[in-house]
Formats: C-alpha cells, sequence, structure tokens
C-alpha cells in the first residue's frame, strides 16, 4: 500500500473536519471522524518533525554549523 504524503494527509484531514462540522452527523460518527482525524493529523506531525531534521542536517553538513 502506498505511504500518504503530507499534503495527502492534511487534505484528509480537513475532510473529517468537515465531517465534524456537519450538524447531521451522528455522536458515534462524531466520534470516529474525530479519532481518524487525530490520527492522521498526528502523522502529517510527525512526517513534519521528520523533515525539519533532514533540513537541519542537510544545513549542518553544508555549512558546518548546527542550527
Amino acid at each position: 500500500m502506498k505511504q500518504s504524503s503530507f499534503e495527502e494527509k492534511l487534505e484528509l484531514g480537513k475532510k473529517y473536519i468537515e465531517q465534524l462540522m456537519n450538524p447531521e452527523i451522528t455522536l458515534e460518527e462524531s466520534i470516529e471522524a474525530y479519532k481518524k482525524g487525530l490520527e492522521v493529523i498526528q502523522e502529517a506531525q510527525k512526517m513534519l518533525e521528520e523533515a525539519k531534521l533532514k533540513v537541519e542536517e542537510i544545513t549542518k553538513d553544508v555549512s558546518g554549523v548546527s542550527t
């Protein structure tokens, strides 16, 4: 299975937020949307942290200075 990109995870997170804003959604559906939305946002946050570390490592390698 293909891993989702950071941008795809953000889009999916937005869809879960839209579901939560729907006044027609049931309590069970809202709990499930909240749970899935939280998971996907946490995955995106992890990807962002990993990208930050990569950029810091590249900067360190290029300049010889730690950020």
